[in-house]
């Protein structure tokens, strides 16, 4: 696990945009999975500007959905469909055909998460999965003591987390109780995954994840069992990593041929 400390959230967004585009340049159709939240609008703004600049052709690119709210239509505003067409699909110039996700909406629920895990395979898998952190540690909708080996299924949001989402509703009574999440092991088949985590408040989380055990209650942990996992964290979110001064020096001297 590489870990990348920058010095705010428009920083972390750059880098991971340059490793994307990056990405693009080698892979033109390649499938990106991007997750929701205020954590990565910096990395869809930096992408966004690079596309529009003609720094790289994202024509091409496939996007993938990590997770969604079951029971909310699909036009509705905060599902994650509406909410990755509306600050990925569109500001990338990208049609909605381009875009994959499961149905929340689904009379079957676990079919419709078969039908996506299956989906994610028979596209070729996901070359690079873009993911936000909770404060206790979740990845995806992947709560404590999720199984390392899960596949897309249905999960219970925690009270935490509801409250955590209830900034993006009228009220915390119209955060859904349930959702479809790609499992931590269908996350672990993405090619490269690149976790970003911004804010104190994130900060014993990424500790945790980075420098703790690997362990059930803590799902973000299990990104040290992956071949290719970078986590990029400003100085806050930052601040409780006793080996933070290592990361930074490892940093400084990878070879620019690296990348991220």
């Amino acid at each position: 696990m590489e870990v990348v400390i920058v010095q705010d959230a428009k920083a972390g967004g750059e880098l991971i945009a340059e490793s994307i585009a990056g990405l693009l340049r080698r892979k033109r159709d390649a499938l990106l999975g991007v997750a929701t939240g205020s954590t990565p609008l910096p990395v869809y703004q930096a992408l966004t500007a690079k596309v529009r600049a003609g720094e790289v052709d994202a024509s091409g690119a496939r996007i993938a959905q990590l997770d969604e709210y079951v029971g909310l239509p699909a036009g509705h505003p905060e599902s994650y469909r509406s909410v990755v067409l509306r600050e990925v699909v569109e500001p990338l110039g990208l049609i909605e055909d381009a875009f994959m996700g499961p149905d929340g909406a689904a009379e079957d629920v676990q079919a419709a998460c078969e039908a996506y895990d299956r989906a994610l395979a028979e596209s070729g898998g996901v070359d690079l999965q873009l993911l936000g952190i909770g404060t206790d540690g979740h990845i995806g909708f992947n709560e404590p003591c999720s199984s390392l080996a899960s596949r897309t299924r249905i999960k219970t949001l925690t009270r935490q987390t509801r409250e955590d989402n209830a900034r993006f509703f009228d009220s915390p009574d119209e955060v859904p109780h349930h959702v479809i999440t790609q499992g931590i092991g269908t996350i672990l088949e993405a090619r490269h995954l690149v976790l970003l985590a911004t804010g104190e408040g994130k900060a014993e989380a990424v500790a945790q994840t980075v420098e703790g055990p690997v362990a059930a209650v803590v799902p973000a942990s299990a990104l040290q069992l992956h071949p290719h996992a970078t986590v990029v964290v400003d100085e806050a979110a930052a601040s409780k990593l006793k080996l933070a001064e290592y990361f930074r020096a490892t940093y400084a001297a990878k070879p620019d041929w690296q990348g991220i």
